[in-house]
């Protein structure tokens, strides 16, 4: 069983860790396709296509370097994409439509609890791709929480897995990388974090397979009530 007694703060992913991206945006997604009644596709289909697209986007964004778009700039592209992919006409009504949900994102149901119970022993720290006023915005009026320090990629210009977007954030904090632990449901935010030498806690609600790779996560949890049980 992993030692976490070195480690001083938890570095959170806030999309689809802290904050519920198919919940909140699914019925959003929903009554957007409501008005293209001939589109044969699902709302759960399209948050699908929609979110795997914006991974590659992102993936694109720091690969060829030519410069950091930023996170809502890479949800705007993936929805381009994915519009046209389900024949859907791209219109500035449409897509300001189906962006308005991003404004609506909600925490996990579980995660406030968690939080409260594991501040007493860690600094608790918002490690995330999101453009800084738009984390600040969730951060205030979606989560709700007074986490010890919210750090954007923005500052690196590149998106997560980016080695120097952890190393960053640790030498921001003031600590060895060591002494940090990603926590995220992103597998590959994980392994990009324990390539970096924090130590990674998988937040596997929906029974993902992780990647096939020597760094695995320290500790793999169901929720955040999982993961405060795990950690103290």
């Amino acid at each position: 069983m992993t030692n976490f007694t070195e480690t001083k703060a938890l570095t959170f992913d806030l999309f689809g860790t802290i904050l519920d991206l198919g919940g909140s945006l699914t019925p959003f997604i929903s009554k957007s396709l409501d008005a293209h009644a001939a589109v044969d596709v699902s709302a759960d289909e399209f948050w699908e296509q929609w979110r795997y697209r914006q991974r590659i986007e992102q993936y694109q964004d720091t690969i060829m370097m030519l410069g950091h778009s930023g996170y809502l700039e890479t949800v705007r592209r993936a929805l381009h994409y994915t519009l046209r992919r389900n024949s859907i006409d791209v219109l500035p009504d449409t897509v300001k439509e189906f962006m308005r949900g991003w404004e609506q994102l909600s925490p996990f149901p579980e995660v406030l609890a968690a939080l409260s119970r594991l501040q007493s022993q860690y600094r608790l720290v918002i490690l995330s791709n999101g453009d800084p006023s738009f984390l600040d915005y969730l951060v205030r009026e979606r989560v709700g929480w007074d986490f010890n320090d919210v750090i954007s990629v923005t500052s690196v210009g590149a998106f997560k897995p980016h080695p120097a977007v952890y190393r960053a954030a640790a030498k921001e904090l003031g600590l060895e990388v060591k002494e940090c632990l990603m926590v995220s449901a992103n597998s590959f935010d994980i392994v990009g974090a324990r390539a970096c030498g924090y130590k990674g806690a998988f937040v596997n609600r929906y029974l993902l397979p992780y990647e096939e790779t020597s760094y695995q996560p320290d500790v793999t949890v169901r929720d955040f009530t999982a993961l405060a049980d795990a950690l103290l």
